[in-house]
């Protein structure tokens, strides 16, 4: 029967209240919208960076360093390996991504299988029978160490970036090494750069008193290291390097949160070390009170403090003289993680607001004359039915704009574009229901007949053609990039809108207009 059950209109009708109320605030504009009830939604869509303009960077991974410190590792374990076995080895050099030395022939045999126990499949091992080994990173491991380095990177910008509340940023990657960032909204991203910049690789170590005492008489032992002072570690009266054991206590990824506070006034970091951490900090604490514990950022020695009782329970803070944004900096760094690589930037473009306020204008151009066209061709084609299906359509972009402000998407010019397309497929559904039930009417049958037996026919034909369209846009989102994702976001949200608002919407008008009516016959 084409009578819709109470229970179905109230839920079309209610589906199309909640998207106008969703829909609303993007008529008052950001700003204003903030100013509604905390009971209404006040969310608006976001712009992409064509539409508001804002900041493009082009990072490159230095995935060559990722490589160089698995080298060096590489190095230690032979070295420890060899030695633990008691094989003598000499003329030991490193380069290309490659360990070389010599042992005495008739230990090149265990040479081999100590190596092949220790580092498995990660290297490739070659040999000569005068005793030349070579020992370097195989290619599948160094295509997987530089594949992780850029997910990595990717998921640490992310963090970075979200913690600096930039809505919507576009990050994604780009070749082998390089990441694209993009931030809607964002004229001056200084800030942004600088925290990219770093790679916030933190490391806690004890300070070798005794290295330090004698440091200008004789040369720094292999176990200890040279770490310059940071500008605030020097201004709060500390020295300008410090040695160091070179074995870290305690490293950066067994912090759970970091966060800025103060401590008698002055702006601190305090952290929180997982449960490893803690027993680890709370050993060394305990084992060395009275003793400086230096705390190392990218390479610079932050903070020096003296211990001055067991630290138990893994929460403590890192001081120094630091401002309150270099604090919160800290924080934000210390909690999104350390960056496998560090980031070069390549390339930097301002996109300015005015282009975005021309884009938009243009779109706005292109979407009304679109919709008008559309009008004018329904109304003069089906008359009374066409109007219904105009106000479905309201309806339809109605709902589009809800979702995009709903689940907070970035509306991008190709979006535009996309929401343009679906105005012009928003009423092919209700094209092919009309002629459907002018066919009907044409045979003979009732105006309610001719209605049920109109939607009923073209139900499957709607469906084939939605959900083939559907089926291309979300291929579209899945491998395309950039703008390609961005008009199959709405392109997407349009079919799935268009569908109802042409089936249920439509079907709702019509009937409930049947029955109050009662018409003889149906003229389309």
């Amino acid at each position: 029967m084409v009578k819709i059950p109470a229970w179905k209109a109230y839920l079309i009708v209610f589906i199309c209240v909640v998207g106008l109320v969703y829909a609303f605030p993007n008529l008052l504009g950001q700003k204003n919208a903030q100013n509604l009830p905390s009971w209404l939604p006040n969310e608006t869509i976001n712009l992409g960076l064509d539409l508001q303009g804002g900041s493009h960077l082009l990072l490159q991974v230095d995935v060559n360093s990722v490589l160089a410190e698995h080298l060096n590792n590489m190095t230690d374990t032979l070295r420890r390996v060899l030695r633990s076995k008691k094989v003598p080895y000499r003329n030991y050099a490193m380069s290309d991504n490659t360990v070389r030395f010599r042992v005495d022939p008739e230990n090149v045999p265990l040479t081999r299988e100590v190596i092949e126990e220790e580092l498995g499949t990660d290297v490739t091992i070659t040999s000569t029978d005068e005793g030349r080994i070579s020992v370097s990173l195989s290619e599948i491991f160094i295509k997987d160490r530089k594949d992780y380095a850029l997910q990595q990177s990717i998921e640490i910008v992310r963090r970075r970036v979200d913690e600096t509340g930039t809505k919507e940023p576009v990050i994604q990657r780009q070749g082998e090494d390089r990441i694209v960032l993009q931030l809607p909204g964002i004229d001056d991203p200084e800030r942004i750069k600088g925290l990219l910049g770093r790679t916030a690789k933190l490391t806690f170590h004890l300070v070798d008193l005794e290295s330090m005492d004698s440091s200008t008489k004789k040369r720094i032992p292999v176990s200890s290291i040279r770490i310059p002072s940071s500008r605030s570690e020097v201004q709060s009266g500390g020295l300008t390097d410090y040695i160091l054991k070179r074995r870290a206590i305690l490293t950066g990824d067994m912090l759970v949160d970091a966060s800025p506070s103060f401590q008698d006034g002055r702006p601190v970091v305090s952290f929180r070390l997982d449960n490893r951490g803690a027993k680890r900090f709370a050993d060394v604490t305990t084992e060395n009170v009275g003793k400086p514990f230096a705390i190392v950022l990218d390479g610079e020695v932050i903070s020096a403090p003296r211990i001055q009782s067991p630290i138990l329970g893994g929460n403590a803070v890192i001081t120094g003289s630091f401002s309150t944004e270099e604090v919160q900096d800290m924080a934000l760094l210390l909690r999104a993680g350390a960056l496998p690589a560090p980031l070069n930037i390549l390339e930097e473009r301002t996109v300015g607001p005015g282009l975005g306020a021309d884009s938009i204008e243009a779109g706005k151009i292109a979407s009304m004359v679109g919709l008008l066209a559309v009008i004018g061709f329904i109304i003069l084609t089906y008359g009374m039915y066409g109007v219904m299906a105009v106000l479905a359509l309201i309806i339809n972009i109605t709902l589009i704009i809800a979702a995009l402000s709903a689940f907070q998407a970035t509306l991008t010019l190709p979006g535009i574009a996309g929401i343009v397309l679906t105005i012009g497929m928003a009423v092919d559904a209700n094209v092919l229901i009309f002629e459907r039930i002018r066919e009907e009417t044409s045979s003979g049958r009732s105006p309610i007949s001719a209605v049920d037996a109109g939607y009923s026919n073209a139900y499957s034909s709607i469906v084939d053609a939605n959900i083939t369209t559907l089926i291309a846009a979300l291929l579209l989102y899945i491998f395309g990039t950039g703008p390609i994702r961005g008009f199959a976001v709405t392109l997407s949200i349009g079919i799935v809108t268009s569908f109802f608002s042409a089936i249920m919407v439509t079907r709702l008008m019509l009937t409930t207009w049947l029955w109050r009516v009662k018409p003889q016959m149906i003229r389309i």
